[in-house]
């Protein structure tokens, strides 16, 4: 009488399942997600279908990576949702040769896919430690065009200013004056403006000294803190 042996997975063979479902999982953000959302354009919709968002987030929060809401972190930190980042990108009109900076996502997941499709991305946040971890997924992951750069998300990037592309992965009620003032001639920056409840996209460009702004389309993303502007004082 044969003897029944049951088949125990070994650890690569479990982690290797893990990340064919991540990837299933990324392969239905972009079909279900984005393409029926208005996002068109081939080269971002490959980038976010190949950077891994899980990777990114702490091990209690992988099993949520690809859905369509905002991933809480803890300490008033979010990570923007895949649509909406994907639709400022798209606004944001990113090419190849771009130089970009980003603010509000120290997790580094929006530098990951933004140095898909730029030549350089700056990742700028205060906390030195996140920072350290982002960077750590960019080697494990290969984005090598990456750079984590501690600093004050207010003051922007000026030693490598400046930026064809700055994205603000977050909402703001006023977007920095030092921030517009670091964008190239023709550069663009990228960020939902907030007013109360209700936000809009917004895409401002530099022409010269001026700056105009277009507000395409109703959105919604978590506040950056960093970007609160001060209490006005009252007497």
């Amino acid at each position: 009488m044969s003897r029944l042996v049951r088949h125990r997975p070994g650890l690569d063979e479990i982690l290797g399942a893990c990340m064919n479902d991540f990837a299933a999982r990324r392969h239905m953000m972009v079909e279900a997600q984005l393409r029926p959302s208005a996002i068109d354009d081939e080269r971002l919709l490959q980038a976010m279908g190949q950077v891994p968002r899980e990777a990114f987030l702490p091990r209690a929060l992988k099993g949520v990576a690809y859905g369509d809401e905002d991933i809480v972190l803890g300490d008033g930190r979010r990570l923007i949702e895949p649509l909406v980042l994907g639709k400022l990108l798209q606004a944001a009109a990113v090419r190849p040769s771009d130089v970009a900076l980003v603010i509000g996502c120290t997790t580094g997941y929006s530098a990951a896919v933004l140095g898909r499709l730029t030549s350089t991305v700056f990742c700028l946040g205060a906390d030195a430690e996140q920072l350290a971890q982002a960077e750590k997924v960019f080697a494990e992951i290969g984005c090598d065009n990456a750079v984590p750069v501690v600093g004050d998300p207010a003051e922007g990037h000026p030693a490598q200013a400046p930026f064809d592309v700055i994205l603000i992965a977050g909402a703001v009620s006023v977007v920095p004056e030092k921030l517009k003032a670091q964008l190239a001639e023709g550069g663009r920056l990228a960020t939902v403006l907030q007013s109360g409840r209700a936000g809009k996209a917004a895409v401002i460009t530099r022409v010269g000294q001026a700056f105009g702004m277009v507000t395409p389309y109703d959105a919604a993303a978590p506040e950056v803190p960093e970007l609160r502007p001060a209490p006005a004082f009252t007497f």
